[in-house]
């Protein structure tokens, strides 16, 4: 037992004075004669025995009741801390991922733990909360209660050290009060480990949520799989964890029009298709039926108009084998003689060629340059004559190694660096035992192999990036290389092409940075807007002279169809969908976690940090002994005779 006024406590002391006064009576008794003394003695004798007992009942209880009066001035109380002031402050994370929309015996899980807090905190405490996306600082369960019933689902999750740091900064600098962080979130299994969160400030409380079950179903991704004049084959992946489902529906619209319905047997993962018309747009969405996780049961993608890129061919060699490739059904090609090549037409360009020419003169070596700087891309194949002087201008402006003399030694195409960017979902598996292709002459050089895509035997590079710039080191032409009869050249001369213009892929995730081509031409001020419904939104853009450059990263912040407009004219659709990440139901084990209190719910946690930081104050009790030894002692003056 403690006291907010110990110094209270020395009037106890005063407590011997009425026991001076009780044990020195200052008054006297006198004598008075009587007859009968025999009989008076007796009566006496009996009276003084009475008398001293009721003398030493009513001193006891008024020493009591005089104590209790005393002691209740000095405020007596139980605590667990070691001071009446010491001040608690309270934070609470609360994980209001994806993850948490799983079901719990009181609704979501983020429902139950949003009901726990407003239930088991009192109103007006002042209290911190945040979330993934949200801060509620310094305030109270009253005047965010709306907010919390409203709190919606962010795509992102914060890292577990993250929390524990922002955590911190939410504290005041107060070192004596007593720290309590609050980590509220189902501990779903991420890249990142849950490694020790212990905290010499701070105490962390791990508050893990379970769900009633784990079962969850999403629809993973959807791609082309295959192409015919008519139509498009949509290939649809459905990721399942838990029981094994014989008869999952699954549903294909077109806007809000149903296009095709199908049914799968699915125990982990399976696939579906469906046919689509080619060269018709198409706003669709895949959906399947789960009462789990809501949000990756959709999955929004969207087909526009083909917009074919521009490319241009200079030339002092044949080109058939880049007619073969840029066809017109993606791409407008236009070839031209070196000589009779028309400056104008260059910006208007998404790939400029460079065909084997044997000099590249000064002025289409500072065109080039300012077509490349708006966006443009080049492919540079030199000729076996090849003027080096002005070709290693070039590559300066590039950031390429120069080109030393030529080399009349027949070399191997040995090396495909498949992490490269350009050769992505070209290969199903590392291919290491194809007829490499050849080439009889080539140019030295030292290019990073970083930039390499295809290299020698030797490590030196064969094509190589750098930039908006691709370059071979040796000539194509079948006097040279058979590399033109290679199975790589399709892949990659194509994806050159195709990247030249980023015309859209089926859908794009959000959260994840994006860049994406608008193939137009604004005037001048003009900016492009992406609207949803009601809501619109300027992203960061980058203008070319053909084409407008859009980047997106935290927004949209919905997954749907997103409409892309200049001002009120549409230009086209883009689809975006949240990272599947949180449809993997698995979680940790907070108990391995050491230093921290693990609690099953919210309500748990709260009642633990009140029971720590409690104070139970005692001076009630003693008023109320006071009354009653005051009761006492009426009754004994009263009573006892």
């Amino acid at each position: 037992m403690q006291f907010k006024h110990p110094e209270l406590l020395y009037a106890l002391f005063l407590l011997v004075i009425p026991i001076i006064i009780h044990l020195f009576q200052l008054r006297k008794f006198k004598s008075i004669p009587f007859t009968n003394v025999q009989f008076l003695k007796e009566l006496t004798i009996q009276t003084r025995k009475s008398s001293q007992l009721k003398k030493w009942l009513t001193l006891l209880t008024r020493l009591l009741l005089l104590a209790c009066i005393i002691i209740a001035f000095a405020q007596p109380y139980i605590s667990n801390s070691d001071s009446f002031n010491t001040k608690s402050e309270t934070v609470i994370y609360l994980d209001n991922s994806f993850s948490m929309q799983s079901p719990s015996s009181n609704g979501s899980l983020l429902n139950s733990a949003i009901q726990d807090i407003i239930e088991n905190i009192d109103e007006n405490e002042q209290i911190s909360i945040f979330t993934n996306n949200t801060n509620f600082n310094n305030t109270s369960v009253k005047a965010i209660k709306n907010d919390l019933i409203q709190l919606q689902h962010s795509p992102n999750q914060l890292a577990y050290d993250a929390v524990v740091l922002k955590g911190k900064k939410l504290f005041s600098k107060d070192e004596s009060a007593i720290k309590n962080l609050v980590i509220v979130s189902d501990f779903q299994q991420k890249k990142e480990a849950l490694t020790n969160l212990n905290d010499s400030v701070v105490n962390i409380k791990l508050v893990q949520l379970k769900p009633s079950n784990q079962n969850n179903i999403s629809v993973d991704s959807v791609y082309i799989s295959k192409t015919t004049v008519e139509n498009l084959e949509l290939t649809v992946r459905i990721k399942n964890q838990g029981e094994a489902i014989e008869t999952l529906p699954i549903s294909l619209f077109n806007d809000t029009k149903l296009i095709a319905k199908t049914a799968v047997s699915i125990t982990d993962e399976a696939t579906t298709k469906f046919t689509i018309p080619a060269n018709a747009v198409f706003n669709g969405k895949i959906v399947v039926d789960d009462r789990n996780l809501q949000y990756d049961n959709t999955l929004y993608f969207n087909i526009d108009q083909r917009e074919k890129i521009n490319v241009l061919a200079i030339n002092e060699a044949d080109d058939n084998f880049l007619k073969k490739i840029y066809t017109s059904d993606e791409f407008e090609y236009m070839s031209t003689n070196f000589n009779a090549l028309n400056y104008n037409v260059l910006e208007q360009q998404n790939l400029i060629v460079l065909n084997e020419l044997k000099d590249i003169p000064n002025s289409l070596t500072t065109t080039l340059k300012s077509f490349t700087d708006n966006g443009g891309n080049i492919l540079i194949i030199p000729s076996s004559d090849a003027r080096l002087n002005n070709y290693n201008q070039l590559f300066t402006l590039y950031g390429f190694s120069s080109f030393s003399t030529s080399n009349i030694t027949e070399k191997k195409i040995t090396t495909i660096h498949f992490s490269h960017p350009l050769l992505s979902n070209v290969f199903d598996k590392r291919v290491s035992n194809f007829q490499y292709p050849k080439v009889n002459s080539f140019y030295a050089n030292s290019s990073n192999s970083v930039g390499s895509i295809l290299s020698f035997e030797d490590g030196m590079s064969f094509l190589s990036q750098s930039g908006n710039a691709y370059r071979f080191s040796a000539a194509l032409d079948t006097n040279n290389s058979n590399f033109k009869n290679s199975p790589l050249i399709v892949p990659i001369l194509y994806n050159i092409g195709k990247q030249s213009l980023k015309t859209g892929h089926l859908f794009y995730t959000i959260g994840e940075q994006n860049t994406i081509d608008i193939a137009t031409k604004l005037q001048q001020d003009d900016i492009l807007t992406l609207v949803n419904g009601e809501h619109s939104v300027i992203p960061l853009q980058q203008t070319y002279d053909n084409k407008v450059e859009l980047i997106t990263n935290t927004y949209p912040d919905v997954a749907g169809i997103i409409s892309v407009k200049n001002k009120d004219a549409f230009l086209k659709n883009l689809s975006f969908n949240f990272n599947r990440s949180e449809s993997n139901l698995n979680y940790f084990d907070t108990q391995d976690i050491g230093n921290t209190t693990v609690n099953n719910s919210v309500a748990s946690a709260i009642s633990d940090i009140k029971s720590a930081t409690n104070v139970n104050e005692l001076w009630k009790w003693f008023v109320i002994f006071a009354v009653i030894f005051l009761i006492i002692e009426m009754l004994i003056l009263k009573f006892l005779k």
